[in-house]
């Protein structure tokens, strides 16, 4: 039975993506996770499905597991993700996005596997001068992380010309949210919701708004914020596109709308009826006021759209968070 190898699928989009494809009709054991939990979890797998523990960076392991399990689509997800830490670490980010991304294409090139479903970012575009951003947005990064991403979006389209593998790379902005009894876990927490769910129970002393004199309607920065159910219909969708026989893509994945970080906070506070302890700190260097989508092409390559707003976001994060 041929299999879809999803690399990372014990991390966050990861594993939803799993428990998504399997309530759409995947069977379980169609499905091979490749993880070496150094940020996954393991109870977040779904049930039945197969689980190796390697590393990406580990070529002959890779090649191993294609080998063993006749892949014949991948849905990567694996890599690191801090901003932060990339500009701190910038070769662990080298290694883990694009490197060891190389080895996932080096593998497919070597058994004959065709298709590959990229989670990337909208890290790629750095600070855009327009909105909402199209995947005709030149893309700027400002950091290794969206750097790394970049790079390995190019690595696709040669290997498509050089060795005919097709490629869907999903630019999604914000991922927010939790369903199928898993959500984000991460260790340091950066992302703006979870971190004003933790402030709300009491996990964290107060949450940090960075920046308050921006040039929107509050001052505090608009993002686009996706649930993560929507995004991985998103790679599912994307999935059967190119099991379909479909070209390679590049798309964006977001709402369309900006929610600003105070129109947030208050979003949090009506849903969870608790205040958000907050302090206004001073802006980070690097950040966008506004970072809105467009995702036109998505809706008409892949039928896709998003199905849930801000507060079904909230609600089901905090559902999921709290005690």
């Amino acid at each position: 039975m041929n299999k879809v190898m999803v690399t990372g699928g014990a991390g966050y989009i990861g594993a939803t993506t799993l428990h998504h494809l399997i309530q759409a009709g995947y069977a379980p054991e169609s499905l091979v996770v490749v993880d070496n939990f150094c940020r996954g979890h393991r109870d977040a797998v779904a049930r039945g499905v197969s689980v190796v523990e390697a590393d990406l960076r580990d070529r002959a392991a890779i090649l191993k597991v294609f080998q063993d399990n006749a892949i014949d689509n991948v849905i990567h997800f694996a890599g690191f993700a801090y901003i932060g830490e990339s500009m701190e670490d910038p070769e662990a980010y080298f290694r883990n996005n694009f490197m060891a991304g190389l080895n996932v294409l080096h593998a497919m090139a070597e058994t004959g596997c065709g298709n590959i479903v990229f989670s990337s970012t909208c890290a790629t575009y750095g600070i855009p001068e327009t909105m909402p951003i199209t995947e005709q947005t030149p893309q700027a990064p400002i950091n290794p992380y969206g750097e790394s991403k970049l790079m390995f979006e190019r690595a696709l389209r040669w290997f498509k010309a050089c060795h005919g593998i097709r490629h869907v790379a999903l630019r999604y902005f914000n991922a927010a949210g939790a369903d199928y009894g898993t959500g984000a876990r991460h260790d340091p927490e950066t992302r703006i919701i979870p971190l004003a769910l933790l402030a709300v129970l009491g996990r964290i002393p107060f949450f940090q708004v960075f920046g308050d004199d921006y040039d929107t309607p509050d001052g505090t920065c608009i993002r686009d914020y996706v649930h993560v159910t929507d995004l991985a219909e998103a790679h599912k969708l994307a999935l059967e596109h190119l099991r379909g026989g479909g070209e390679s893509l590049q798309l964006n994945l977001g709402t369309g709308h900006g929610t600003s970080v105070l129109k947030v906070i208050a979003a949090v506070e009506r849903i969870t009826g608790k205040d958000v302890p907050y302090v206004i700190s001073p802006r980070r260097a690097g950040d966008p006021a506004v970072l809105v989508a467009n995702s036109a092409r998505a809706e008409i390559a892949l039928g896709w759209r998003t199905r849930r707003d801000l507060d079904d976001i909230i609600r089901s994060a905090w559902e999921w968070r709290r005690p």
